[in-house]
C-alpha cells in the first residue's frame, strides 16, 4: 500500500477577528496600566503622536510602533488610523466607522 500525501489547507485571506480572550481583556483591562493609558490616548478625537505616548509611558518609539502592530491591530483587532499633520503623524482609534476612510491611511 502506497502512502498518499494530504493536501495542505490554505489559510483564508479574510481578516482575522479578535480572539475571545483579547475582547475580554479589552473590556476588563487593568485600570491604570500602560496599555489602558495608551488606548485611552488613541481613543481621543484629536488622536495622539508617538512622542506623546513615549512621554506618557516611558517607552521608546520602536516599542510604541510595536504596540500599535502587535496589540492594537493584531491582538485587539482595532482600526488604527494614521494621519500626517504638521510634520507629525497622528494616530487614533475610530469606533463605528464615523470617519471617511478616503481621508485617512491605515497605520502600517
Amino acid at each position: 500500500m502506497a502512502k498518499t500525501k494530504r493536501a495542505q489547507k490554505s489559510k483564508s485571506a479574510l481578516p482575522k477577528k479578535p480572539k475571545a480572550a483579547a475582547v475580554q481583556k479589552l473590556n476588563n483591562g487593568r485600570p491604570g496600566s500602560k496599555q489602558e493609558k495608551v488606548l485611552g490616548l488613541l481613543r481621543r478625537p484629536q488622536g495622539v503622536t508617538i512622542a506623546e505616548i513615549m512621554k506618557a509611558t516611558g517607552w521608546q518609539s520602536h516599542s510604541v510602533r510595536g504596540f500599535f502592530a502587535g496589540v492594537v491591530r493584531k491582538k485587539l483587532g482595532l482600526p488604527l488610523l494614521s494621519q500626517e499633520s504638521d510634520n507629525n503623524r497622528i494616530y487614533r482609534i475610530v469606533q463605528g466607522g464615523k470617519e471617511d476612510p478616503a481621508q485617512h491611511q491605515q497605520a502600517s
